[in-house]
């Protein structure tokens, strides 16, 4: 008998009454916005009214280096947060919300899986309560209102070839990357190059994302950079005097939206910044209420530990005052075979079958890519636990080598079989986040704020990618020394760079070593609060592949959807 498929096991589950959740909770009713059966928009009154209940443990998710083959990171956190219940604890989770970009396209929905899902699957990847709408809106605000004041006579004097501020589509769509705008006639706007990201990679998510209140967002908003003066000055949204409007249409957005597990754990889903570019975390804000509903907060970082980890400790850690008592790395003896670089994986093919043959030699010699991380999370001053995902047909011996692996670093490890067996098959490694929260930590930053920014950039390179140093172009040097000039030096550093290695090649796998780190550019989300390098090709519109999950998910006779994997 074939295993299930998600959507299949999403339907026959028994959703509660989220008012009986957030009531187990400690939510109080009286601040929950219900948005048909499926979800609930919590209040921000929440966070206060909140503030007395003692604080949960807060323990970040993240995994190796991502593998064609799919680590189960969120699966992880999702089983994780049922195991819980399962060894007498009470755990809330804290994730992003999908984008449809990837949904309907090659990734597919971000929902969890197997017997570790969030539910309804369909709510949850697709619209969900619309804040991905309503930061799409948001950043096209202000994109229109800087094409009109450039019509109207650009009192500002902007530099049309210095406007960094771009349109964002939650769609992905190649064509859009680079575009035209402004043309047909003078009555149709100031003819300039342009382009869309999808709106997963837009300041003004990010900021969302970032934000510890209402007011707060609103001062966000204010301090986003559209792009600069001849005379080579920064010109905000709040000069556009657009940051308001921006504001009021993210109002409802800004409310954590709470759903729950196959087995009634509580989830708050809210946000979803790009993890190339920005943080790849969920919200402060949902973590401000989470923090006070049980046992355990666990929340989710982007990609492997060197990208959504170390942005979740130096950018989301140091921005909420909220220290982390325990993190998870995520491992897959099939992913640590894949960073030995001996295998060739192509997506939609079989798997070689070397891959799946026993070689512990080999777990070890990937191992490379698991021991960085580890290390990565040790620099931070956090006890990690690693999480070893098994799948049907993985080997005793292998398993034994990650075990070894986590021992070199004084790190527990626990096997976890949640996709086929949902929390039950994750109690033991609940016990053992449960064990490593429970001992002292010793959380600290990489860098102070007052660093400058080339060597938070540093910094980061050495202690966290393992590179012998970092190559500023001249463009790179120029960005720089205009953002200090401009007041933007305290802000910590988002890197971005590939996902696919700790390095900035994704050619280079497992831990590589002597390499230097370029960087080629240096951008400014000033509202979000950051400021990001690129090394590298960074691409902030996906495009379709040529048989994208679009063309599978259609609505059947019965009205229902199918296809949503």
């Amino acid at each position: 008998m074939s295993f299930p498929s998600d959507l299949e096991i999403a339907r026959q589950a028994t959703i509660q009454p989220l008012t009986e959740i957030a009531d187990a909770a400690g939510i109080p009713l009286e601040h929950l916005e219900p948005y048909g059966d499926g979800a609930a928009k919590v209040k921000l009154d929440a966070i206060d009214a909140m503030a007395d209940r003692p604080k949960a443990h807060y323990v970040v998710v993240s995994a190796i280096t991502p593998t064609p083959l799919g680590e189960g990171k969120t699966t992880t956190t999702v089983g994780l947060g049922q195991g819980f219940s399962h060894i007498g604890r009470k755990a809330t989770i804290a994730i992003r919300q999908p984008s449809m970009g990837p949904t309907f396209g090659i990734k597919g929905g971000a929902a969890g899986g197997g017997y570790s899902q969030v539910v309804p699957m369909e709510l949850f990847n697709l619209h969900l309560t619309g804040d991905m709408h309503a930061v799409t809106a948001a950043h096209n605000m202000c994109s229109a209102m800087l094409d009109a004041h450039l019509f109207h006579g650009n009192e500002l004097d902007l530099d049309l070839h210095n406007i960094t501020w771009r349109r964002v589509l939650d769609i992905n769509e190649r064509a859009l990357r680079n575009i035209t705008i402004g043309l047909g006639g003078r009555l149709d706007g100031i003819p300039r190059e342009t382009g869309f990201d999808i709106t997963a990679a837009s300041e003004v998510m990010a900021a969302l994302a970032l934000c510890t209140s209402l007011q707060d967002l609103r001062e966000r908003m204010g301090r986003i950079v559209v792009g600069y003066s001849k005379a080579g000055t920064p010109v905000t949204a709040e000069d556009l005097q657009v940051a308001g409007s921006m504001t009021v249409i993210l109002r409802e957005a800004i409310k954590p939206n709470l759903m729950q597990t196959l087995e009634g754990t509580p989830a708050l889903v809210h946000c979803g910044p790009f993890g190339n570019i920005a943080t790849g975390n969920s919200s402060i804000v949902a973590d401000q209420i989470g923090i006070h509903t049980g046992d355990f907060l666990l929340t989710e970082a982007g990609f492997g530990a060197d990208m959504g980890a170390e942005r979740f400790f130096n950018i989301k850690c140091r921005t909420s005052g909220i220290a982390p008592d325990a993190a998870v790395l995520v491992a897959t003896v099939r992913g640590l075979k894949a960073h030995s670089g001996n295998h060739k994986i192509v997506a939609g093919k079989p798997l070689p079958e070397a891959l799946l043959a026993e070689n512990p030699d080999e777990v070890h010699q990937g191992g490379d890519n698991l021991r960085k991380q580890l290390q990565n999370m040790q620099v931070h001053g956090v006890s990690p636990v690693v999480a070893i995902n098994v799948f049907p047909g993985d080997h005793d011996a292998d398993i034994q080598a990650i075990h070894e692996i986590a021992e070199e670093y004084g790190a527990r490890a626990a096997v976890t079989t949640h996709f086929a067996d949902g929390g039950s098959g994750a109690a033991e490694l609940a016990e053992a986040v449960a064990e490593a929260a429970e001992e002292p930590s010793d959380f600290q930053v990489l860098y102070p704020d007052d660093m400058s920014l080339r060597d938070k950039i540093r910094t980061v390179a050495d202690k966290v990618y393992g590179a012998d140093g970092v190559d500023f172009s001249p463009a790179a040097n120029k960005q720089i020394d205009t953002y200090e000039a401009n007041g933007f030096g305290d802000l910590p550093v988002c890197i971005a760079k590939t996902h696919l290695s700790i390095s900035s090649n994704p050619a280079l796998k497992g831990a590589p070593t002597g390499w230097t780190l370029p960087v080629r550019e240096v951008r400014a989300s000033v509202g979000a609060g950051f400021v990001y390098p690129i090394c590298g090709n960074m691409r902030t519109m996906p495009g379709l592949g040529k048989a994208p999950g679009a063309a599978g998910i259609d609505i059947d006779e019965n009205g229902e959807i199918v296809g949503l994997s």
